[in-house]
């Protein structure tokens, strides 16, 4: 049985057939690195690493691109309000984006190209696209010519008369059409900058993800996934100002998760309701997080709550529980047919990655297995095994809510070096040593671990 994807290009649920037998290349648009990536974000990350793994249980050999954002018009905006470089904010960012990465078990990206060590990439495409009288310069920056690409709207379905009625007002009166889009920004004052032939400037948002993605994944590539408020205008964008300059598909599928609201109401600092990925991870375990996102289907709006959450947390002991158990399970008689649960697995994965419907399946099976675990006669060693090993590569592979071994022993090594550096900071305390104390602790809290000293000694714990 093929796989079959929902894709926003066509709207439609299409059998999924790579270019290359048994391979899959892939781009996620990431994070563009001004500040902490929120649990939105997070919902987007976890769910294209879920489509990812699943390929791989498939048998797919999967390149898997994830781009950083690490100059942009927000970067350049906090590093002026902060009073540093804008590259000093990206590198912060971008560092804590992959360790909050890791703390969702997300797994890392075949590669993470980053939008300033393509210049030149992004350079050479601009000119071609000049070159071919589908991009124009005006006082140094350079505008894609919409006009030039008689296919846009394709993906979004939005109308190129609409849209200039719509842009007119805040249009720059330099461009030939309001809808025509940046692809280089002429130097301003405390930016960075980078010579081009037609002027020093930097890049456009937009052409980075392009160049980025057709730099390691060809100028076609199998899936563009990404949240849906990326639909317009980037990815737009992006379609256009690549076929434009290559005439061929840039991507065969695209993916697009749907909206996270919190409490019903949409994420807004303005509203209070604004959580990065940091401060949930604090509060509940990577796993629960991860499967309360998958009970979702991907393309679904998902309302995330609290209540939820400590939901999800004793829906998930259940599978945890049974994990664990099945390896000391006295040997019984009673067989239990595994393989008719994984196909049922698989049958709902191939369905455009119905996560919900896998879950069902799970928890179909552990009825199954607590019951003949309980029963008088027990569970044979084979389905023992089968049960075991299903479980590892389904819920622990595939949707990485499982806690295995490895999981736990990193706990234990974290702990371990967590109470060594906990005694040295206690050693320059007594010795007055206070500005290694102060390094250690805050260092820590840079890395996301907070000490708390009290007079029970002191405490660590991940957050703050």
């Amino acid at each position: 049985m093929s796989i079959a994807i929902y894709n926003t290009l066509t709207r439609s649920v299409q059998e999924f057939t790579p270019i290359n037998d048994g391979e899959i290349r892939m781009y996620c648009c990431g994070p563009t690195v001004y500040d902490y990536f929120h649990i939105g974000n997070a919902r987007s990350f976890v769910m294209s690493d879920v489509v990812r793994r699943y390929f791989e249980f498939r048998g797919y050999k999967v390149t898997y691109v994830m781009n950083i954002t690490d100059i942009d018009d927000k970067i350049i905006k906090r590093g002026n309000e902060e009073g540093v470089p804008s590259s000093a904010v990206a590198e912060r960012y971008a560092a804590a984006f992959l360790q909050d990465a890791e703390r969702f078990g997300i797994r890392p990206a075949t590669l993470y190209p980053r939008a300033t060590e393509t210049i030149s990439e992004i350079i050479k495409h601009i000119q071609g696209l000049i070159d071919n009288g589908a991009a124009y310069v005006m006082d140094g920056d350079v505008y894609f010519r919409v006009s030039a690409y008689g296919e846009y709207g394709k993906l979004s379905r939005k109308n190129v008369e609409d849209l200039e009625v719509g842009a007119r007002v805040e249009a720059d009166k330099r461009k030939e059409s309001p809808v025509d889009f940046a692809l280089w920004k002429n130097a301003k004052p405390g930016e960075p900058t980078w010579e081009a032939p037609w002027g020093t400037g930097r890049p456009g948002w937009h052409i980075e993800c392009s160049a980025m993605a057709m730099k390691y994944l060809g100028t076609t590539f199998d899936i563009h996934a990404g949240g849906n408020d990326l639909i317009f205008p980037h990815h737009e964008n992006e379609i256009a100002q690549s076929e434009a300059l290559t005439h061929e598909p840039f991507a065969h599928y695209w993916m697009h998760f749907g909206f996270l609201n919190i409490d019903n109401e949409k994420m807004s600092k303005s509203l209070g309701n604004f959580f990065t990925a940091r401060e949930i991870l604090d509060k509940y375990a990577a796993e629960v997080i991860r499967f309360y996102y998958l009970h979702t289907h991907y393309r679904s709006p998902l309302n995330f709550t609290h209540e939820g959450l400590d939901a999800a947390k004793a829906g998930l002991q259940k599978l945890q529980g049974l994990y664990e158990t099945l390896p000391e399970a006295p040997e019984g008689t009673t067989p239990v047919d595994v393989a008719a649960f994984e196909r049922r697995f698989i049958e709902a994965m191939d369905d455009d990655f119905n996560t919900s419907a896998a879950f069902g399946t799970l928890f179909d099976m552990a009825r199954e297995l607590n019951g003949v675990l309980h029963s008088a006669s027990g569970l044979e060693a084979e389905s023992r095994q089968a049960a075991f090993d299903f479980l590892h590569r389904a819920a622990a592979g595939v949707f990485g809510v499982l806690r295995t071994e490895a999981a736990v022993g990193g706990d234990r090594l974290l702990g371990d070096v967590m109470q060594l550096l906990m005694d040295i900071r206690a050693e320059a305390r007594k010795e007055k040593q206070w500005a290694l104390s102060d390094r250690i602790r805050d260092g820590l809290k840079d890395l996301g671990i907070a000490l708390e000293d009290g007079k029970d000694g002191t405490k660590w714990k991940l957050g703050e």
